[in-house]
C-alpha cells in the first residue's frame, strides 16, 4: 500500500512538472544554439529563448534527472531542445557532457557569468540594510569628531556614545538614508525623513549606489515606521572604551559625521543562489518606493526599493511587472458642453513600464533590479504579476 502511494505521488509530480513545462512560452524567433560571450547574463540568455525568463524553473522541474547547476563561461554553447514535446535548456562546454542551464544568481568563479550583473547589486548587498524599529531604537551613535570637526576620514579619531564595546572591537558606521512609514487607510508604505535627520544626508541622493526620491522627503515625521534604511560609510576600531568611546577610523567610503550610527561589524549574509519566479498572488498595494541614482525613472539593471518584504511573503527571485497608474481625465468627447460631475471623468488603464526582480528582502521592504521593459520604471509604479503586461 505504501509502495503504491509512493509510486502514485512520484507519477503525479512528474505529470505536474511536464504540464508546467508545456505551458512555457518559447520565443518564435529563438536560436537553436547560442554561444555565450563576455558580458552576457543568464537573464539575457534566457530572454533569447523564452518570452518569459522567469519560467526557467518550470523547465528545470520538468527535468529532475539533470544534475545541479554548473557555472556558465564565455564560449559555452546553449541550446533549446524538446524531449517528448517538453522544452529543455541545455549547455555544452568544450565538448563536455551536456548539463542543465541554471538561472541562479551566484558569485561566479573567475571568468564565469552571472544571472544578473552582480556589480550593480553589490553595494545594496554589502553596504545597505533596513532595520526594524526595535533594532533601530537605542543604537549607539557618533557624538563628535576629533577637534569638533564636522567631517572625519581615514585614521582620524571620532567619538561614540552608548557603545558597549571593548578595546580592539570593530564596528560599522552607518548613515540614515530613509525611513519607511506605514500610514493611511488602507495602510500604505511611503518613504519619509524627519527634519531632525536632514543634516545626515547631504547629497546622498546623488550617489549611484543609494536610493533616490524625486519628491522631497522632509515633509513630516513618521507615524508608524516599519523600517529604517542605513548605508555603511566607514569602519572603526575602539581605542578607548567608556561612556564616550574613542574610535579610530580604519576604513572609509565617505566622511564620518556626528549623528551617524554605530552597528556591529558582522557579515549581513546574502543568499546568492535564488531563482526567478512569480508569486501566486501579488499582495495588494505593492509599489515602487524609490529609485537609484539621480533619475526619477530607471531602466535595465538599475535598482529600486519596493514595498513588500518577507512579512508579505516576498522572496529573492520574485519577479513583478511595474505599471504606471493611469491618469484620470475629463471625457470631453462624451461631455462636450462641460460637466463638473464625476461621470464626466474616466480612469485610463495602468501603463506597463517594465519587469523588476527582487534580490534582497527585509521585513516590509525589498530591493529589486529592473530586468527590462518598454519604459523606465518610476516611483509609485504599481507592482503586479509578471504575466500581466498590458
Amino acid at each position: 500500500m505504501i509502495r503504491q502511494l509512493i509510486y502514485s505521488t512520484i507519477a503525479a509530480l512528474l505529470f505536474f512538472g511536464v504540464a508546467v513545462a508545456q505551458d512555457v512560452s518559447v520565443r518564435s524567433d529563438h536560436p537553436d544554439r547560442y554561444v555565450v560571450v563576455e558580458g552576457d547574463t543568464l537573464w539575457d540568455i534566457s530572454g533569447r529563448f523564452l518570452d518569459k525568463p522567469w519560467q526557467w524553473p518550470a523547465i528545470w522541474k520538468a527535468n529532475p534527472q539533470i544534475e545541479n547547476p554548473h557555472l556558465i563561461y564565455p564560449g559555452d554553447e546553449i541550446s533549446l531542445v524538446y524531449v517528448d514535446g517538453v522544452p529543455q535548456l541545455r549547455l555544452r562546454r568544450g565538448g563536455a557532457d551536456t548539463v542543465r542551464l541554471s538561472p541562479s544568481i551566484r558569485v561566479g568563479d573567475r571568468g564565469s557569468i552571472y544571472a544578473v550583473p552582480f556589480d550593480r547589486i553589490k553595494p545594496y548587498v554589502r553596504n545597505m540594510r533596513v532595520l526594524t524599529p526595535a533594532e533601530f531604537e537605542g543604537l549607539p551613535y557618533i557624538v563628535a569628531n576629533n577637534e569638533q570637526r564636522w567631517n572625519a576620514t581615514y585614521s582620524d579619531q571620532t567619538y561614540g556614545r552608548g557603545l558597549d564595546g571593548q578595546v580592539g572591537d570593530e564596528y560599522v558606521i552607518a548613515r540614515l538614508t530613509n525611513i519607511y512609514d506605514s500610514f493611511g487607510d488602507p495602510a500604505e508604505i511611503r518613504r519619509v525623513l524627519p527634519k531632525e535627520h536632514w543634516k545626515q544626508v547631504p547629497n546622498i541622493w546623488d550617489r549611484q549606489d543609494t536610493i533616490h526620491n524625486p519628491v522631497s522627503p522632509w515633509n513630516r515625521r513618521p507615524k508608524n515606521p516599519v523600517g529604517y534604511e542605513l548605508m555603511e560609510v566607514s569602519r572603526v576600531r575602539v581605542v578607548q572604551a567608556g561612556e564616550i568611546s574613542s574610535l579610530e577610523i580604519i576604513a572609509d567610503r565617505t566622511e564620518v559625521k556626528p549623528g551617524d550610527f554605530i552597528l556591529p561589524a558582522t557579515d549581513q549574509g546574502y543568499e546568492n543562489t535564488f531563482f526567478p519566479k512569480a508569486m501566486d498572488t501579488v499582495p495588494s498595494g505593492m509599489h515602487v518606493l524609490a529609485t537609484s541614482g539621480r533619475m526619477s525613472g530607471v531602466g535595465q539593471y538599475q535598482i529600486v526599493a519596493i514595498s513588500g518584504g518577507s512579512n508579505q511573503g516576498v522572496e529573492p527571485g520574485h519577479v513583478f511587472s511595474a505599471f504606471r497608474k493611469g491618469d484620470r481625465v475629463a471625457d470631453r468627447a462624451g461631455y462636450r458642453y462641460g460637466s463638473f460631475s464625476k461621470e464626466a471623468e474616466v480612469q485610463l488603464p495602468d501603463v506597463y513600464d517594465g519587469l523588476v526582480m527582487v534580490f534582497r528582502t527585509f521585513g516590509d521592504v525589498s530591493y529589486a533590479m529592473v530586468m527590462g521593459g518598454s519604459r523606465v520604471v518610476k516611483e509609485f509604479d504599481v507592482l503586479k504579476h509578471p504575466n500581466q503586461r498590458m
